[in-house]
């Protein structure tokens, strides 16, 4: 016996080696019967299978290549669980485990081998009611596979974010394929560059009277490929709507396209022709949740009508469901028409009073990658959170503080390169202005701890849960005065355009709040068995020192483009941000809407003044 049959062996016989058998190493034992006609069908050795049963050995060994090829079996493994004799009769109960593949669940079930004496010999008495006790003569196993549709991303509204697309969908009518079958799928192999043996083992497990869906293709590489099709006169080909066109925010919604041999080898399961694949965005992380699993169903059919007769084994499958977002598609309007006017530049939008990100707009920037996830330079709009700071350690937004061209805190250089302010402005005043030089001065009135204290409370390196790549912001560390003063400055912090507006968000609302995209379902992993971490918890800013910052950005917009639409304005503007002082922003709210808009080359304030402006002429 070679070593993988003794392994097989060992393995379908386990559960008999604790038994009381007698005699069970005789030949005559109907024992070596069983385990040899289970190994053999194990292995796929069918002639060992069939030489211990009392049939045809032709007829048994094309019954389980036949079973293998019906079920699209990955494997079977079994487990003898009882063997009785009765004199010249025997039978033996047997656990069946069959892997369907493509990620299917495992099929189990209980099998029964009659054995009877013949000529001396056990022989395992053959019938189809061997491979299923449910099998009858005339009969043979198919799988029916049943995917769902796509489901849509959708708004706070829900409506879909993505339009309606056509893809191509090309299968087979497996009992119209005659003896052409395998001649068939080496064509259209050979045009789509899948695996011929998955093409070809899906149409031989399927009812022979149904089209077989094979292949999807996307629009652009079907009209490529059409002419090759259309001379296979098997094939047939169908339009299938699915909604895999994106909307605004089209890269936060993101890409679909057909299943391709690739991405089928790639994601090893359960998708099959007909399916669409999420490339990017909410279409990526949510896409277990938007196709569901496939409804699989293991059944018999009648060999001359080809009709349904039972079925064995049903997995329903996992629902698709479409994914709620917090997106407000006329603020995402609005968002769109005030970045239209720029070269480069995100703005976000969150309602202040929840943390939904209710709009990303972007022109030259990525919305994911740069809107949410970008690391840039804050500048002086980090301004907000080190007031926090200040202000908790007693500095008055009424302190006199010079605004001089240049200064030096603890050995680093700060310049002002905007106009200079009067002679004895205000705190307030160099806060609204963005006064560099001014701002840095008060590196002594703060300690590294408070501001550590204030960058967090304003959710600065906070690790928060968003379906999409998203960066919190960083601080550096902070050991001199030198460091404290460039994080005033806003120098040694990088943010992103949704770290900062939430940072208007706690001013407007008076509590710091994650952000939020989705909410349903609640995590893109439909599969998970843990409960997800815990979320970051909102932090409440001091009464006291949010009505003195609200004033401040009151201040800070007075006067501005920012103030462009009819309701009032809160917020500042940081310019000259960047090593080529080309970058800016503007970050603030009006009325329960916060936004943080960065720009190159461009006004910051006049892209939000734009933005409430198409706001407010929704109503």
């Amino acid at each position: 016996m070679s070593r993988a049959r003794r392994a097989l062996a060992a393995t379908v016989t386990m559960a008999v080696a604790s038994m009381t058998l007698t005699a069970c190493l005789e030949e005559s034992s109907p024992h070596d019967a069983v385990r040899d006609f289970l190994v053999g069908w194990q292995s796929n050795d069918y002639a060992l299978a069939a030489g211990r049963t009392d049939a045809d050995p032709e007829t048994v060994r094309k019954a389980l290549a036949d079973a293998k090829l019906q079920l699209d079996a990955a494997s079977f493994r079994f487990k003898i669980k009882s063997l009785k004799v009765e004199g010249e009769e025997s039978q033996a109960a047997f656990g069946v485990e069959v892997d369907l593949g493509d990620n299917n669940p495992l099929w189990t079930y209980d099998g029964m081998l009659p054995l009877h004496m013949v000529d001396g010999q056990w022989k395992v008495r053959w019938s189809p009611s061997v491979l299923h006790p449910q099998l009858k003569e005339g009969q043979r196993f198919a799988v029916k596979a049943e995917p769902q549709p796509r489901q849509p991303i959708v708004d706070k509204d829900r409506n879909p974010l993505q339009e309606q697309t056509f893809l191509y969908v090309t299968g087979v009518v497996p009992a119209q394929l005659g003896d052409r079958a395998e001649q068939v799928v080496e064509q259209l192999t050979q045009i789509t560059g899948y695996a011929e043996d998955r093409l070809l083992s899906r149409i031989r497990s399927a009812p022979p009277n149904v089209t077989v869906p094979l292949v999807t293709f996307g629009r652009t590489r079907y009209l490529q490929v059409k002419a090759k099709l259309d001379a296979i006169p098997e094939l047939k080909t169908v339009t299938q709507a699915q909604p895999v066109d994106p909307d605004d925010p089209k890269q936060i919604v993101g890409k679909v396209s057909a299943l391709t041999p690739e991405t089928e080898q790639k994601l090893g399961g359960p998708q099959r022709a007909g399916d669409s694949i999420g490339q990017s965005g909410l279409q990526q992380a949510y896409q277990d949740f938007l196709t569901g699993s496939t409804r699989t169903t293991v059944i018999t059919l009648d060999l001359k009508t080809g009709k349904e007769v039972a079925a064995l084994k049903e997995w329903p499958g996992r629902q698709n469901l479409s994914v709620r977002t917090t997106i407000d598609s006329s603020v995402q309007e609005a968002a769109e028409r005030a970045v239209s006017d720029t070269r480069t530049s995100a703005l976000v939008a969150v309602k202040a009073s929840t943390g939904e990100i209710l709009a990303v707009g972007s022109k030259g920037l990525h919305q994911e990658k740069d809107a949410l996830a970008g690391r840039f330079p804050a500048g002086t709009a980090f301004s907000i959170v080190a007031a926090d700071a200040l202000l908790r350690s007693k500095v008055s937004p009424k302190q006199k503080l010079p605004c001089p061209a240049e200064r030096t805190v603890g050995g680093a250089r700060f310049v002002h390169a905007s106009q200079v302010i009067g002679s004895s402005p205000t705190f307030q005043e160099n806060f609204a202005k963005g006064c560099v030089t001014a701002l840095a001065s008060l590196a002594r009135r703060v300690s590294a701890a408070e501001l550590d204290r204030s960058a967090r409370s304003f959710g600065i390196g906070q690790t928060w849960r968003l379906p999409l790549k998203s960066f919190s912001g960083s601080l550096a560390k902070l050991s001199s005065d030198a460091d404290k003063a460039k994080a005033i400055a806003g120098q040694n912090v990088e943010v992103s355009p949704l770290s900062m507006a939430l940072v208007a968000s706690a001013v407007a609302s008076g509590t710091w709040r994650p952000p939020v995209l989705v909410t349903e379902p609640d995590a893109p992993d439909a599969s998970a068995e843990l409960a997800p971490a815990p979320a970051v918890q909102p932090v409440p800013v001091d009464p006291r020192v949010r009505k003195t910052l609200a004033a401040m950005m009151r201040a800070g917009s007075a006067g501005t483009v920012a103030q462009n639409g009819r309701g009032r304005v809160f917020g500042v503007t940081a310019k000259d941000v960047g090593e080529d002082k080309q970058m800016a922003w503007f970050v603030g709210w009006q009325g329960d809407v916060a936004i943080a808009a960065l720009t190159r080359a461009y006004d910051p304030a006049a892209l939000a003044g734009n933005f409430f402006a198409a706001l407010d002429s929704r109503s």
